[in-house]
């Protein structure tokens, strides 16, 4: 392949994608899958008016499809994981001691906090969301509260639990992609984690504390009156939740984690419900479970999980990293990323400049280990010649490229969160506001200093890491 794709014919082609993704996704409401692949038929139909050879089109969306193979079937088995857990009685179990346990008024912070600590201990947002994340917003739903607040809530607190985590795949990705320390990493993250930590607890208490003063706690006491009779609510429900802390602990990958997970929800499902039939269970994680309590809302909640559920998400996933295979093969991203790389004369304009490429990568890829790597190496020597450590590099490559995936409708993890929680990625985005505040933080931080880690000598040399294997663990 030997056409070389000029700045201005690449960021023309981009911004033509980003118009037709956001006019169909924004303007006209569509679901993703549907502009995502007109934008991947107009690249293709722009590579045959450029001359590329058909067996570049077959290779780029090849090579594209291949990243995502891991999470493809990581997303499938969690759907599974999600239908076994509501039939096993882990999921109504965790909404019944969480109403206990919670109290009202601070119900919204409460929801990121606990979030960020278990997501932190387990370092996988995926996880979270799915699990202990359906739980809370299923009694956010009971309280009246927004739906979009309380998943900007779940979403936020397992963000900041995966970035602050050092079983992370995003965050050993980040270290490894620019050769820093994962602990040096982890800490020099803190800089702009903790502030965006801070402000988002401070909004969520503000706006939480507005949308729970109306709570029917009437329709509470009804709800766990409704799961405590239909469902095995028991303390055995821990079983499942502390295997994945077990698993974590043990740092076993996310695939088998997840294979353990389901089998053991399974075996209680057949000692809780001796009668229930194979074919039932089968049914159960295949097409999900079914909430029959005669009662509309609780029916509505938990009636989810199964493989089908994520197909959805699988074939935007498909096309989604289609489109970042061709736009890598035919070099329309790098056209764009080397120019700026060059022309970068201050501290605080080349974290903006990294902050927002992460955040482009995000846009016209979807998929955020590219958002953290394509930045990492473009920008790598520059941070090198302005005398700053990799450290500074990584945090920035978080800032911008891990957190922000989760507000891209088309992105891999927005579309698992916006599916997992039934909530379109943006009612949920001006709620996210970990993701929201981190780059903000970043770019003060580019600009003040503070907390932006230079090389005491710019010849400085860090040890550089392997990759982490794509198998490590869930986002």
């Amino acid at each position: 392949m030997e056409n070389k794709v000029s700045f201005k014919e690449a960021s023309i082609v981009l911004l033509g994608m980003l118009i037709v993704m956001g006019l169909g996704v924004i303007r006209f409401g569509l679901s993703p899958q549907v502009p995502v692949l007109l934008v991947l038929v107009l690249v293709t139909f722009w590579a045959k008016f450029r001359h590329f050879a058909w067996a570049d089109v077959d290779g780029g969306i090849k090579e594209g499809i291949q990243t995502g193979i891991i999470p493809i079937f990581i997303f499938i088995l969690v759907g599974a994981l999600i239908s076994t857990w509501i039939a096993a009685g882990i999921i109504p179990s965790m909404m019944v001691l969480g109403f206990h346990m919670i109290s009202v008024k601070w119900f919204v912070p409460s929801v990121f906090v606990v979030c960020a600590l278990v997501g932190t201990s387990i370092g996988s947002a995926f996880t979270i969301i799915s699990t202990i994340g359906i739980a809370f917003f299923g009694m956010g739903l009971t309280m009246g509260v927004n739906p979009a607040l309380v998943a900007g809530a779940i979403i936020s607190g397992a963000i900041f639990g995966d970035k602050s985590s050092p079983l992370s795949d995003s965050t050993n990705l980040a270290s490894a992609v620019v050769g820093v320390d994962l602990f040096k990493h982890i800490k020099n993250l803190m800089w702009s984690t903790i502030p965006a930590f801070l402000g988002s607890l401070i909004l969520y208490a503000i706006l939480g504390f507005q949308a729970t003063t109306t709570a029917n706690l009437d329709k509470i006491n009804q709800t766990v009156a409704i799961l405590e009779a239909h469902f095995s609510v028991n303390a055995w429900a821990v079983i499942p939740i502390a295997l994945m802390f077990f698993c974590a602990w043990r740092k076993v990958p996310a695939i088998p984690t997840l294979f353990i997970n389901i089998v053991v929800s399974v075996l209680m499902v057949f000692i809780e419900q001796p009668k229930m039939q194979i074919s039932k269970i089968a049914t159960i994680i295949e097409s999900g479970f079914v909430a029959k309590t005669g009662n509309a809302s609780v029916d509505a909640l938990l009636t989810r999980g199964g493989i089908e559920s994520m197909m959805g998400t699988v074939s935007l996933i498909i096309l989604t990293l289609s489109l970042g295979g061709l736009l890598m093969k035919f070099g329309l991203i790098q056209a764009v990323m080397a120019p700026l790389a060059k022309r970068l004369n201050s501290d605080g304009k080349l974290v903006t400049a990294t902050i927002f490429t992460g955040i482009g990568v995000n846009i016209f890829i979807g998929e955020q280990y590219l958002s953290v790597i394509l930045p990492g190496k473009a920008f790598k020597k520059a941070y090198q010649d302005s005398g700053l450590a990799n450290e500074a590099l990584s945090r920035v490559l978080e800032d911008g490229g891990t957190v922000i995936n989760y507000l891209i409708p088309w992105g891999v993890a927005g579309a698992f969160a916006a599916n997992a929680l039934g909530v379109p990625v943006l009612h949920f985005l001006p709620f996210v506001f970990f993701s929201l505040l981190s780059p903000v933080f970043s770019i003060i931080s580019g600009f003040t200093g503070i907390g932006l880690k230079h090389l005491k000598n710019t010849n400085d040399v860090e040890e550089t890491q392997s990759l982490p294997d794509s198998e490590g663990g869930l986002d």
